[in-house]
């Protein structure tokens, strides 16, 4: 084997600790150095305590990795409180053993009177819990407490140097905690330079929306995600975001999915759209795309199938109502628990927030069928890039999950059939198109297919129309001077 090759295989095999955080493993490529010190970073509030106690109580719950937490600001009764809200039990895991909470009380005063600081005391004490439960994680919060009484720079850097090479002489995964400095990854600039891995924790405001992102600065001797990534805190702890976007390599699923509009269907093949896909309905205000998503739902509710609908225009009880008045009774399927709405204005809370409520209510309610109705509500709390990324998020999450998904988006009269503003139609498997066109003093709606993948599909535009009983699509009898327009 030539050395290159050795090299590379090394590389490769660079042993790591996974973090169990949802998403982290997937951009470090396997989770934090194994045996080294990692050094997170970040302002008051965004999450690094956190996210090492994550680290921590994912170790010792599905690694069989004990750990050990070292707090120099917040005693362990303090420590489970806070944590407790997210499902962490620390009481139970220190009576199992499999975790340590040792708080170190450290008087700035103290150290400046006598000007005396030593690490050896707290390298016996951390060495005798590590021995205790056979610790195989440590957590430091936070790193400024520790050396904040330390004024030479000189000594500063040799203490950390000091601190991180006793942790790797112990063989364990640490993480060490550290507030952000002005122009400084950390308030010391020092600590950076030490760690074989550094992670950047921030929290911003931005047009009174909240969001947190994280970024991993250096990762040495392993290849790494180097892209400011959006995380949020929920009620099962740290996701970061993207969590599937990294590979196309989802499972997919056979079979077809009923429209719920007998015609529509034989527009598409006379089967439906592919079970597991993308649906896309696009058209201007007033067309029937919250009519067509209902139908959707309704003859999926009607198979036993499982559907979680998002709307954030209309309560729940408004669009039961409407759907009635076409002959669409959902109702009876949210009793039957096959249909659950949930209703909020996207500007409840920000973008990050929304996905991660979103993950949460899929995870839980295990639904065949997802309605987002309509995306392009969204732009209302973020940029056209931040929506676009959203959205590609949770497209590439429900076709891991393998959930077939229609999302409604509205357009413009001025803009093109084939247009979207959201920017997302090359990741769409199906795109149908509704649009109301006026002749002769009298308003039609107009639908055809944009697109459907892997099938067969008509290619004219047909009328359609909102009845008593429900929607009927006829034959391409549109005015005459209206055109079909260009499609891919």
């Amino acid at each position: 084997m030539t050395p290159a090759k050795q090299t590379k295989q090394q590389a490769k095999l660079l042993p790591k600790a996974p973090t169990g955080i949802s998403g982290m493993d997937d951009i470090t490529g396997g989770g934090l150095p194994k045996g080294r010190p990692t050094l997170v970073a970040g302002g008051a509030g965004c999450g690094k305590t956190l996210f090492a106690m994550e680290f921590l109580v994912n170790g010792a719950m599905e690694y069989n990795e004990p750990g050990v937490f070292v707090a120099f600001e917040e005693n362990a009764d303090e420590l489970a409180q806070n944590v407790a809200s997210l499902g962490f039990d620390l009481k139970e895991l220190i009576k199992q053993k499999k975790l340590i909470i040792d708080y170190v009380r450290i008087e700035r005063s103290e150290i400046e009177e006598t000007g005396e600081f030593d690490l050896d005391g707290l390298f016996i004490r951390l060495g005798l819990a590590i021995d205790m439960i056979g610790a195989k994680r440590v957590v430091l919060d936070t790193v400024e407490v520790l050396f904040g009484a330390l004024q030479n720079h000189g000594i500063l850097r040799a203490e950390l140097s000091r601190l991180f090479r006793w942790l790797k002489s112990k063989g364990v995964s640490a993480v060490v905690t550290g507030e952000r400095g002005e122009g400084t990854i950390t308030r010391f600039g020092l600590e950076e330079y030490v760690a074989d891995c550094v992670i950047l924790l921030d929290h911003r405001i931005t047009e009174q929306v909240s969001t947190r992102r994280l970024r991993i600065v250096k990762y040495r001797g392993t290849l790494h995600g180097t892209n400011e990534y959006p995380f949020l805190i929920g009620k099962d702890g740290i996701s970061v975001l993207p969590i599937t976007s990294l590979m196309l390599d989802h499972k997919v699923p056979s079979g077809r999915v009923s429209t719920g509009v007998k015609e529509l269907d034989e527009m598409l093949g006379g089967k439906g759209f592919h079970r597991g896909s993308s649906i896309l309905l696009s058209g201007t205000a007033g067309t029937g795309k919250t009519s067509l998503a209902a139908s959707f739902v309704n003859a999926a509710c009607q198979r036993g199938e499982r559907c979680l609908y998002f709307a954030f225009e209309e309560a729940t009880n408004q669009i039961l109502r409407n759907m009635r008045s076409i002959g669409i009774d959902l109702a009876p399927h949210v009793k039957k628990g096959l249909l659950q709405f949930h209703v909020a204005r996207p500007t409840l809370y920000g973008l990050e927030m929304h996905l991660v409520t979103m993950y949460d209510l899929i995870r839980e309610y295990k639904p065949q069928i997802v309605v987002l109705d309509p995306i392009t509500d969204f732009f209302a709390i973020g940029s056209k890039t931040e929506v676009k990324a959203a959205i590609t998020r949770i497209i590439d999450f429900l076709k891991t999950e393998q959930i077939t998904a229609l999302f409604t988006s509205y357009t413009s009269e001025e803009d093109t059939p084939d247009q979207t503003i959201v920017g997302v139609s090359s990741m769409i498997d199906a795109w149908l198109s509704v649009r109301n066109v006026e002749s002769n003093g009298e308003r039609h709606r107009g639908l055809f297919i944009l697109k459907a993948r892997g099938m067969a599909h008509s290619h004219q535009i047909r009328s359609f129309n909102l009845t008593d009983d429900g929607i009927k699509i006829g034959a391409p009898d549109l005015p005459k001077h209206q055109t079909e327009p260009d499609r891919a």
